[in-house]
C-alpha cells in the first residue's frame, strides 16, 4: 500500500521536538531521601549549621600547638588527655601539652595542629613527635565545607548518591523532588498475545511491552503495563482510559501507526483527543503516531520490535526525561569508523545496528547482521546505532559515522 501524499514527513529533530512540546516537568512532591535517588530536586536546598559544625581532628594522632615542635623533630610533650569522637574535651589544651585524639574529635581549645600516630613515639604518659607536620595540618576547620545558610544543592540536580548525603549532613530526612512519571504502556493488534500464552498460527508474543517497559525504567520512569488490545477502537480506547484513569502522565503503544486497514490507534486518538503526525523520514521507524488523550502526550510506536524500541529511544525516552525535570539534549554519540562500505538510496537517516570494537587505537563498526525492523538479534548483538545521514547514499568501508550509545 503507498503512503499517502497528505501525511506530514518530519525530519527526526522536528519530530522530537514536537513531542517534547507536549511534556512539561510533572507537580513536585515531597519523599524521603532514600526515596528521592535519582529523581530531580525541585527546590534549593542550604545547610541548617556549618559543616563541620567544629574544628576536629582529621586523623588519628596528637593534638599539639605546633610553635611547641622542633622542626626537626625529637620534641617530648606529656599527653594529659584523650579524646574520643562524640565525646568533648574536658579542658583546654596548654602550651607544652599534648592530647590523644581520634578522627572527627572535636579540637580542643588551644591547639592548631594534629600530629598522626605515625609520625610519633608514646608510653601513653609521653609523646615523642619524629616528624614535625607544618600548622594547622590534619585539622577540619569549622564551616570549611559549607556554612550555615549556603545553598548546597540548586533545583534542578539529579540526586546521586553524594547528593542524598549532603541532604543527610543538613538535616533534610525529606525533599521536594520531581516525581518519575508514570508510563502506560500498550500493544496492539490481534496477532499479539500476551506473555504466557501460547501463540496461535499467525500470532506472535508481545515483545514490545517488555522491550518498551524496560526502557521506561532506565529513562527513570515507571512502566503500568496496560495489556493488549486487539484491533477494535472500542477496546483501544478502553485501554487507553485505564492508563489515564490509572494515572498515567505518557502513554506509548505499539503497533497500528501505519497506513493499513487495521491500523486503529490513529483512529482513536482523532476519536478521543488530538493528532499529531505519522510519518518521520527515518529508517527504521517511519511511521509514528503522536497526539493526545485528556491532555497526556501519547507516542505510537511502530509494531516491529527493532522500530519500537529504536523509536523509544529518540521520542518516548526524551519525553520521559523532561516530565522528570531533566535537560533534554541529543542522544549522547561517540565517533567510529564503518568496517564495511554502506549503501543507502532512499533518502532516510537509517540508524544501523552495530558492535564497536577497538583496533590499533581506533573505535570500528560492525553491522550486526541482517538489519530488518523485526531482526531484534540486530539490537541483542548491537553496542550502538550508527547514523547514516539522510543525504548520504553510500559511505565507503573506513567513514567516520556517529554512533548513538546503547548503554
Amino acid at each position: 500500500m503507498t503512503e499517502r501524499s497528505d501525511y506530514p514527513v518530519l525530519s527526526v529533530e522536528e519530530a522530537r521536538e514536537r513531542i517534547l512540546s507536549f511534556c512539561h516537568p510533572l507537580a513536585p512532591a515531597s519523599r524521603p531521601i532514600l526515596d528521592a535517588l535519582d529523581l530531580v530536586l525541585a527546590e534549593d536546598v542550604a545547610a541548617d549549621r556549618d559543616t563541620p559544625p567544629a574544628d576536629n581532628s582529621a586523623m588519628d594522632g596528637y593534638a599539639v600547638y605546633a610553635a611547641d615542635l622542633d622542626p626537626a623533630g625529637g620534641t617530648r610533650l606529656p599527653v594529659v588527655m584523650d579524646i574520643a569522637a562524640g565525646h568533648p574535651p574536658a579542658r583546654p589544651l596548654q602550651r607544652g601539652e599534648a592530647a590523644r585524639i581520634m578522627t572527627g574529635a572535636l579540637m580542643p581549645e588551644g591547639p592548631d595542629t594534629v600530629v598522626q600516630f605515625e609520625h610519633t613515639e608514646g608510653d601513653g604518659r609521653m609523646v615523642t613527635v619524629r616528624r614535625s607536620p607544618s600548622p594547622g595540618r590534619n585539622v577540619r576547620r569549622r564551616g570549611e565545607d559549607v556554612r550555615a545558610g549556603e545553598v548546597v544543592l540548586r533545583r534542578g540536580k539529579r540526586l546521586r548518591p553524594q547528593e542524598i548525603g549532603m541532604l543527610a549532613s543538613v538535616g533534610r530526612s525529606e525533599v521536594l523532588v520531581q516525581p518519575p512519571p508514570l508510563v502506560g504502556l500498550l500493544a496492539t493488534g490481534d496477532e499479539v498475545v500476551p506473555l504466557g500464552e501460547a501463540p496461535e498460527p499467525g500470532q506472535i508474543r508481545d515483545i514490545n511491552t517488555y522491550t518498551n517497559a524496560a526502557q521506561v525504567r532506565r529513562a527513570g520512569g515507571k512502566p503500568l503495563l496496560a495489556g493488549v488490545a486487539h484491533d477494535d477502537a472500542g477496546e483501544i480506547g478502553k485501554c487507553l482510559r485505564a492508563a489515564l484513569d490509572a494515572g498515567a502522565s505518557l502513554i506509548v503503544t505499539s503497533g497500528g501507526v501505519s497506513v493499513g486497514d487495521f491500523d486503529l490507534v490513529k483512529q482513536v486518538l482523532s476519536a478521543q483527543g488530538e493528532m499529531g503526525f505519522w510519518l518521520v523520514n527515518m529508517k527504521p521507524g517511519k511511521p509514528l503516531a503522536f497526539g493526545t488523550v485528556a491532555g497526556v502526550p501519547l507516542i505510537g510506536l511502530p509494531g516491529n520490535p527493532v522500530s519500537a524500541m529504536i523509536a523509544f529511544e529518540l521520542f518516548a525516552r526524551p519525553a520521559v526525561h523532561r516530565l522528570r525535570g531533566l535537560p533534554v539534549s541529543a542522544p549522547r554519540t561517540i565517533p567510529a569508523r564503518l568496517s564495511a562500505a554502506i549503501e543507502r538510496k532512499d533518502g532516510r537517516r537509517h540508524y544501523l545496528r552495530v558492535q564497536l570494537r577497538q583496533d590499533d587505537g581506533l573505535t570500528y563498526a560492525d553491522l550486526t547482521g541482517d538489519q530488518g525492523s523485526g531482526i531484534l538479534t540486530s539490537l541483542v548483538e548491537a553496542d550502538g546505532l550508527a547514523i547514516v545521514p539522510e543525504d548520504i547514499h553510500r559511505l565507503p568501508a573506513g567513514a567516520e559515522v556517529q554512533v548513538v550509545l546503547l548503554e
